[in-house]
């Protein structure tokens, strides 16, 4: 298949890399320039646990990438989405669609300005950082599921899923991608709580003195789901009915421990949000992910008061 990948830091260019590897016509775009151009010089390497290995795709900045392209990932930070849509939008095939590979509720943004009709969604949980330009490291293996908008699982669901099997094969399409979608929001409630310490997210998470304050946030994007009358998905050790309202204190620890126990396991051992805040220096997502949640939930009669402090 012939993807456009929009965003070749650490989940495109993750991703980007394996579908390259195994002769997909991949084309990645960035707007850092110097990452662009080491992709350029030497290939797109990737590091880590899972592989090692360099490949050789063409890569652009946003102002020099020309033509259409039926399959576009759009794989950047969420507070970037409609920018980036609006720029990728004169290179999206008439019949093409765009497949949202990003934390948040980013296809509600995407739907918007290339119709519902041309977004595809996805959820993805495996760690990776940009490390340098060129250098992405992939720091585990996790869920990662495809799924339309309306839930059908339609021939173009099926034939992306079966590229992304190259990337991994574990990966699986569903008919409730929204559910998955709040699930992440649930988990990523916690990630944002513990981006605020240096501790690793294992070490955050096991921490019994903040253990109340991580249920009690997780919890609150799930009351919102509920509310719009979606059904959570679990993952990766993550079980969103262990902090729906009224769920036993015992059941939510035990699947914190299960949490910790999986991150314990990557080598990604600190959120992308902490790398951004510690290591880069640069805003981060929290405005752009749980501001849906916020809004969503004001317009369902369910106040989000920890998220919005």
């Amino acid at each position: 298949m012939k993807f456009l990948v929009w965003g070749a830091g650490a989940i495109g260019g993750t991703i980007g890399a394996y579908l390259a590897r195994v002769g997909h016509d991949v084309t990645l775009v960035d707007r850092a320039a110097d990452h662009v151009q080491a992709i350029n010089a030497s290939g797109l390497r990737i590091t880590g646990p899972v592989d090692e290995f360099t490949i050789r795709a063409p890569a652009f900045t946003p102002d020099t990438i020309e033509g259409q392209f039926e399959h576009i990932l759009l794989c950047v930070k969420a507070l970037d989405t409609a920018d980036a849509t609006r720029t990728l939008l004169p290179h999206l095939s008439a019949n093409g669609c765009v497949v949202s590979v990003q934390n948040g509720l980013n296809e509600l943004v995407i739907s918007e300005i290339v119709g519902k009709e041309r977004t595809i969604g996805s959820f993805v949980n495996f760690g990776a950082d940009y490390i340098e330009p060129g250098v992405i490291h992939r720091g585990n293996r996790a869920s990662v599921v495809l799924g339309e908008l309306d839930g059908q699982i339609t021939p173009r669901l099926q034939e992306l899923h079966r590229a992304f099997l190259d990337f991994d094969d574990r990966a699986i399409v569903t008919p409730n991608i929204w559910g998955y979608l709040w699930g992440k929001l649930s988990y990523g409630a916690l990630l944002f709580a513990t981006a605020l310490t240096n501790d690793s997210i294992a070490d955050a998470l096991a921490s019994p003195a903040h253990r109340d304050m991580y249920i009690a946030l997780a919890g609150e994007p799930l009351r919102v789901a509920q509310a719009r009358g979606v059904t959570p998905e679990a993952f990766d050790g993550f079980d969103p009915m262990a902090f729906m309202p009224g769920a036993d204190p015992t059941v939510s620890n035990q699947s914190l421990d299960r949490l910790v126990e999986f991150n314990r396991g990557s080598a990604k051992t600190h959120s992308g949000i902490w790398r951004d805040l510690a290591v880069r220096k640069r805003r981060t997502e929290v405005d752009a992910i749980l501001g849906h949640v916020v809004s969503l939930g004001a317009q369902a009669g369910v106040p989000c008061i920890l998220e919005m402090w």
